[in-house]
């Protein structure tokens, strides 16, 4: 299940992709409101996609943030793995953290492996293949 810390993090993202491009950065307390996100949580989970070169950074009285490339190079699936984790849901199927499992006789004939990597390749597939551009087209088509 999504944490509430990765849904804040796309709402907030949602948020900035709705910028005009060339537009001044966005102040935390705007992305706080308007994307319903408490301020505490916010600063720690914009941190971390500053870090992961996702966010760019203004200091001072008209700093903010905004997006470091467009919406379209932004995908659901980048956010998500910057404040998850890998999408797997067991260890031995993930592409970024894989672990052998402890209780497990034999990888390749592992049932639950390999129903668990169909899963992981489904989900990287549909977040991976959704921008931030396209997230806000349908939200906005659907308002």
């Amino acid at each position: 299940m999504l944490t509430q810390r990765s849904r804040y993090a796309l709402r907030a993202m949602l948020f900035l992709a709705q910028a005009q491009p060339g537009s001044p950065p966005t102040s935390m307390t705007r992305i706080a409101a308007e994307a319903n996100v408490p301020r505490k949580f916010l600063e720690l989970i914009l941190a971390d996609l500053r870090g992961a070169g996702l966010l760019d950074s203004h200091r001072g009285k008209m700093g903010g943030y905004r997006l470091s490339r467009p919406a379209h190079l932004i995908s659901l699936g980048d956010i998500i793995r910057i404040i998850e984790g890998p999408l797997a849901l067991v260890p031995c199927v993930s592409r970024t953290a894989y672990r052998p499992c402890t209780d497990c006789k034999s990888e390749a004939d592992c049932a639950i492996r390999h129903a668990m990597a169909r899963v992981r390749d489904e989900t990287a597939r549909i977040l991976d293949g959704t921008s931030l551009a396209d997230a806000t087209a349908k939200s906005l088509a659907a308002a």
